[in-house]
């Protein structure tokens, strides 16, 4: 302790010596990491905003891709328009399987992404709206009514739109000139001659996100084909509109899918100079709120006569794409990381030699507390503990060692360990070493003999030292002792047991042997008594009278109760003599066997039975049937005044309390018990009701208890004055396991 606790002047100057060299090395590395430090970050400052220029401009470059290709697609759309156009050009009025048969040529699904169909509008008065309508009546093609409903002066109802999916007949009938925004197209459209794009509109037919909103194209169609060079001369002249419906989402989608969703978009129509802006499609995640890590770029351009604004903006990198580092960033991470090495080191050259003294000063200390905590072991063990060198001698013993041995910790050192002991094999264990404990004979000094646990392990010693094997010495004689005297009780306490469980049998037996004996015995006096009471009451009725009739006619019926007490009396001894013969048994089969019976016995009678299916159980089958009958018989006779009454079988949610058994339930909504009475159900000849209420001996519960407790399981009722009784019992699940536990 003194020495853990004192320094050395001379370690002392040498700590003081090195502090000036270590601040040095503190200040040589901190500049250092600075210095480094500060490169790196003009370096990626510079790096840094040549990288964002070029992501921005590689970023505008895609976004106009995308731009091009939007109005690339809509133009294909325009080839569609026109050639419609054409097609009623070249015929005045095309036939709907013409007009069919060219918009199945187009093969839209494929090549037009997002077209719902072609349709024809035509531009109708009133007179040429009735006659249309009595022409297409004539063909055979029905009432062509206009929705919405209303007088106007001219109308533009959807006439044809192919291809006809459920969607696309809902839009047949709709006039399209009634409402503003596409009202505002069609005429801009015939007054121009050119093809017109709608402001945003709710589609009637409804696109794959079940949304409506979408755009429309119009191309005007004239009279004979020609198109008037002036307005008021193309309002004069045209005839209709071939139009093409298209969801927004889907005409966008399909135009970002070759970029690999890399971008999100925002569509807004500016509208065509009125200066209200509306929005087309935004993507989910565009935001506008300022990022400094997103890009962003727009483009504005006039598209069939509208003027769209298309916001771009990059998407968020996935999950995981942060930690790819470009070529800048691994450069900066290089740097940063040769700042580190270099700081760590000029550190570690600071740091080596009072970390190395420092360590050698722990290790000092460790090595003290080590040695301190197995002197202290060696001096408060219980145990006796010896370490012996290469011969066999002590070289250092503890306390409890010299007093297993009876003599003096300071006498023991130099003595021959093997020597203390009877046994002559003590010297071939401590030889080859034993580290499981073996017990010996060991004299002590005083002569006495005592048996020890002796475990013997090699030790490594110091360098230098004599040290060869540790031994651990424990007196067990008392132990031992009292081993042999609990064994030799236990021995009594066996054959104690056996003669009593002897002598239990022998009586159980006398037991069962008088209960039939009494039985029978009693049998011949009853049917005496009863025998000849019928024979006064037959021979001499007419000298007693009425109430000597009565009274005979009391005593017969308490000889055939007798009677009746005594077969259930041998009943219940049969059951605890009979062998059991344990099988898996159908216990659904027998309940509904035992239902059945008792509704033949009394038919008049309409009770709801349920059995659950499928329930099995291991036992006697004679005693589960006698079981099941007599509760099912209970449940019978105690529902007797019950207006609907109710008999349900089952197998409990849960399994039973042990292992391998199964619960089992009987309920029923009959008369009832009280449950302050429910444990002297099962006991014999106890019944909770007067023999004027219901029949009955108080035997049958008591022969179902003893009938589960051969079968190792156990029973209890439930139930409440008037409503009902339910009586839950548990039985081996397998014959199998009842068998190996018997």
């Amino acid at each position: 302790m003194l020495r853990a606790m004192s320094r050395s002047p001379s370690g002392e100057a040498r700590a003081d010596r090195s502090r000036p060299s270590l601040r040095r090395g503190y200040v040589l590395a901190v500049v250092v990491l600075v210095g480094s430090l500060l490169m790196v970050w003009l370096y990626a400052r510079e790096a840094g905003a040549r990288e964002q220029r070029a992501r921005q401009a590689e970023f505008a470059a895609q976004s106009g891709e995308i731009a091009m290709l939007l109005r690339q697609r809509l133009l294909h759309y325009e080839l569609a328009l026109r050639g419609g156009v054409s097609l009623y050009w070249s015929v005045s009025r095309p036939t709907h399987r013409q007009w069919r048969d060219y918009v199945g040529g187009l093969d839209i699904e494929r090549q037009f992404h997002g077209l719902l169909g072609l349709g024809y509008v035509p531009y109708l008065r009133r007179s040429d709206l009735e006659a249309l309508q009595l022409a297409m009546r004539e063909e055979g093609q029905g009432l062509f009514q206009i929705r919405p409903h209303g007088v106007r002066e001219v109308y533009g109802p959807v006439l044809m739109l192919e291809p006809q999916t459920i969607g696309n007949r809902s839009v047949l009938g709709y006039d399209m000139f009634s409402e503003a925004t596409r009202h505002h197209a069609m005429a801009d459209a015939r007054d121009t001659g050119e093809v017109r794009l709608t402001a945003p509109v709710n589609l009637i037919q409804r696109g794959g996100d079940g949304r409506r909103n979408g755009l429309l194209m119009y191309a005007p169609v004239y009279a004979n084909g020609i198109q008037p060079g002036n307005p008021l001369a193309r309002r004069t002249a045209i005839s209709g509109w071939v139009y093409a419906p298209f969801h927004a989402r889907t005409f966008i989608d399909s135009a970002l899918e070759p970029f690999g969703a890399g971008q999100v978009v925002r569509i807004v129509d500016i509208g065509d100079g009125e200066g209200r802006e509306t929005l087309i499609h935004e993507d989910a995640g565009f935001t506008d709120g300022a990022n400094p890590d997103s890009l962003r770029h727009s483009e504005t351009f006039d598209l069939y006569g509208r003027r769209w604004r298309i916001d771009f903006q990059s998407q968020p990198a996935p999950a995981g794409a942060e930690g790819r580092p470009s070529n800048i960033q691994a450069i900066i991470v290089a740097g940063v990381i040769m700042s580190l090495l270099l700081f760590a080191v000029v550190l570690a050259l600071a740091h080596t030699q009072s970390r190395a003294e420092r360590l050698a000063d722990a290790m000092s200390e460790s090595y003290r507390r080590s040695e301190q905590r197995f002197r202290n072991a060696m001096l408060y063990s219980g145990s006796g503990i010896a370490l012996l060198d290469g011969a066999g001698r002590i070289v250092e013993a503890n306390p409890a060692l010299a007093r297993t041995l009876g003599a003096t910790p300071e006498s023991l050192p130099g003595t021959a360990f093997a020597a203390q002991f009877v046994d002559p094999i003590a010297d071939a264990v401590l030889a080859g070493g034993h580290a499981e404990p073996l017990t010996l004979q060991l004299r002590r000094n005083d002569g006495d003999i005592r048996l020890v646990q002796l475990v013997h392990s090699p030790v490594p010693g110091d360098v230098g030292s004599d040290v060869a094997a540790l031994v651990q010495v424990d007196d067990v004689t008392d132990r031992l002792r009292a081993e042999r005297e609990v064994r030799m009780l236990n021995r009594t306490l066996e054959a104690r047991v056996e003669q009593r469980t002897r002598e239990l049998t022998l009586a159980n037996h006398e037991l069962e042997s008088f209960a039939y004996s009494v039985s029978h015995d009693l049998r011949a006096p009853l049917r005496t008594v009863e025998g000849f009471s019928r024979l006064l009451g037959e021979r001499f009725g007419g000298s007693i009278g009425a109430d000597g009739i009565d009274y005979l006619a009391r005593v017969r019926n308490a000889a055939n109760r007798m009677d009746e007490l005594i077969d259930a009396l041998l009943k219940i001894s049969r059951i605890a003599r009979e062998p059991l013969r344990r099988t898996d048994v159908d216990l659904s089969g027998l309940a509904g066997e035992c239902l059945a019976e008792l509704q033949q016995s009394d038919p008049s009678r309409r009770v709801e039975t349920v059995v659950e299916p499928g329930l099995e159980a291991g036992g006697d089958v004679a005693l589960l049937r006698n079981l099941l009958q007599n509760l099912l018989g209970n449940a019978w006779k105690f529902t007797g005044g019950t207006e609907h009454a109710r008999i349900e079988f089952g197998r409990a949610a849960g399994d039973g309390a042990m292992p391998g058994m199964v619960e089992f339930f009987v309920r029923d909504n009959g008369a009832g018990f009280d449950p302050a009475y429910a444990s002297k159900l099962f006991r014999p000849f106890q019944r909770l009701h007067g023999a004027d209420e219901f029949e009955g001996h108080g035997i049958g519960l008591a022969t179902v208890k003893r009938i589960v407790e051969r079968h190792g399981g156990t029973i209890r009722a439930e139930g409440a004055v008037g409503r009902g009784a339910t009586f839950r019992f548990t039985l081996p699940a397998r014959a199998e396991a009842a068998n190996a536990e018997g």
